[in-house]
């Protein structure tokens, strides 16, 4: 890998968007775009530092996860009100992901990392494109980055306390079903994930040090390195075949210091191209 931009707090939640690299800049408040010659820009500015996530809605416009709060950037440059998600939980989300027909899946929930709170499961949330919303899973360890396949017929999960990628299908309504175990990651827990053309998936772990491309029941396919946490990845790129690493030096919750500036945009060239969603 090499590194396309540095001195970011904590970069999570990458997006491949308009030709260039999208993502939340943890600890700053920042939604951050950088282009394929490393020149950067601050896009948007949202009310919370910690956690928050993007993704697009068909129609272009931005969606931010925001604590209990899906809100949407409006073409005049004023984030307003998706959806209010305070009624399903409190403690806040986490990762969102819309499909192809417009409805977001966000998850999260069950305990408050940042508060040190002790580990409960958490659920996915559906917010349809009317901005109502409606849980549709629950038991989840920790949800972090969510992918949906080129068909809108699955979600796939990354359950970082439960070590796996879990897979439901997207029913007609949005709602989800048949869960199951699409891979099993040994001890690795996966961070944020990306979807290829083959069908793999590529997914980042923080303590691995390093991205992993794995196949529907576990076979490791590729890996590659970083020397220090890797939070998210995402591919795009011209011909979709850039892996976007966001990495940055990690010594837990205790130790978090977002003023240390060790978050930076890996990139390295991948063997299949993006697909699915985000």
């Amino acid at each position: 890998m090499r590194t396309l931009l540095s001195g970011l707090a904590l970069g999570e939640s990458p997006r491949w968007h308009d030709g260039r690299l999208w993502f939340a800049n943890w600890g700053t408040g920042d939604v951050v775009a950088v282009d394929l010659d490393g020149k950067s820009e601050i896009v948007a500015h949202v009310p919370v530092t910690i956690p928050y996530s993007i993704d697009w809605l068909p129609d272009g416009r931005l969606l931010v996860v925001a604590k209990t709060r899906v809100l949407r950037l409006e073409p005049d440059g004023s984030l307003v009100t998706h959806a209010d998600l305070a009624e399903i939980d409190r403690n806040g989300y986490n990762e969102i992901v819309v499909d192809g027909r417009g409805n977001a899946y966000v998850n999260g929930g069950g305990f408050d990392l940042m508060a040190g709170e002790p580990f409960a499961p958490g659920y996915v949330v559906l917010v349809r494109p009317d901005g109502t919303a409606t849980q549709v899973a629950d038991g989840i360890a920790f949800g972090n980055g969510m992918a949906v396949t080129p068909d809108n017929s699955t979600l796939i999960v990354a359950e970082s306390y439960g070590q796996r990628l879990t897979a439901f299908d997207i029913g007609p309504d949005g709602g989800l079903s048949n869960r199951r175990v699409w891979a099993a990651l040994g001890d690795d827990p996966p961070d944020g994930i990306c979807i290829d053309a083959e069908g793999a998936v590529w997914y980042a772990t923080v303590p691995g040090k390093r991205c992993v491309r794995v196949r529907e029941g576990g076979e490791v396919l590729a890996s590659v390195e970083a020397d220090r946490g890797c939070f998210a990845c995402m591919l795009g790129g011209p011909d979709g075949t850039t892996l976007f690493v966001l990495a940055a030096e990690w010594r837990g919750i205790e130790g978090l210091d977002f003023g240390e500036r060790t978050g930076q945009v890996l990139v390295a060239e991948a063997p299949a191209p993006a697909a699915g969603y985000p």
